[in-house]
């Protein structure tokens, strides 16, 4: 029914924006990654949308890119996750490292996503493994993850929000004595940053 909407942002905040559309204010709920690709933005913000009906209720759900709205309208079809937990798992890490972690089997790394658990972790690898490909061309061939988002989501899986756990990771680069320390020195010093 809707496929994006471009409009001034009236409203911004982590998991929802509000967008004015032709004088009509629409309320999206967005993953944390859609936030932070808009939040500031003076002029026109186009958002791809998503709308979810049910019963009593219409929600629209926006995104920045066509590989988080892919992803979210996979996510959706696995039995036991819901619009807001696939919003919930879009926030806790990028489309690419989800996919990625679809594509091996790496049940432990989703489990650690807010929302999901061990059993819908498995559901989610059985259920999308083999469309991994269509969900996000390339990731098969996706480069190796730096130091710096190792910790990020080492920080993640620790319950720190995304956002705070890439500030305190940057922080705690700026201060480090190499350009590349080791992970586990880096996620001791940025928890040092993440209080």
């Amino acid at each position: 029914m809707y496929d994006f909407l471009r409009g001034r942002l009236v409203r911004c905040n982590p998991t929802e924006v509000v967008l004015e559309v032709g004088g009509v204010g629409y309320r999206l709920t967005v993953p944390l990654s859609t936030y932070e690709a808009v939040r500031g933005a003076r002029q026109e913000v186009t958002l791809l949308v998503h709308l979810v009906v049910r019963e009593d209720d219409l929600q629209l759900y926006g995104f920045a890119t066509e590989a988080e709205r892919r992803l979210f309208t996979a996510l959706i079809q696995v039995k036991g996750i819901g619009p807001a937990i696939a919003a919930n798992i879009l926030s806790g890490s990028a489309p690419q490292e989800i996919v990625r972690a679809i594509r091996e089997g790496d049940t432990r790394f989703l489990d650690r996503l807010r929302g999901v658990g061990r059993k819908t972790a498995e559901r989610v690898v059985v259920e999308l493994r083999e469309k991994a490909e269509v969900l996000l061309p390339g990731a098969a061939a996706a480069p190796p993850l730096g130091v710096a988002e190792d910790a990020v989501r080492a920080l993640i899986s620790l319950g720190y929000k995304p956002a705070l756990a890439r500030a305190a990771v940057e922080r705690a680069l700026a201060q480090a004595a190499t350009p590349e320390p080791p992970v586990e020195v880096l996620v001791k010093q940025a928890l040092q940053h993440a209080r």
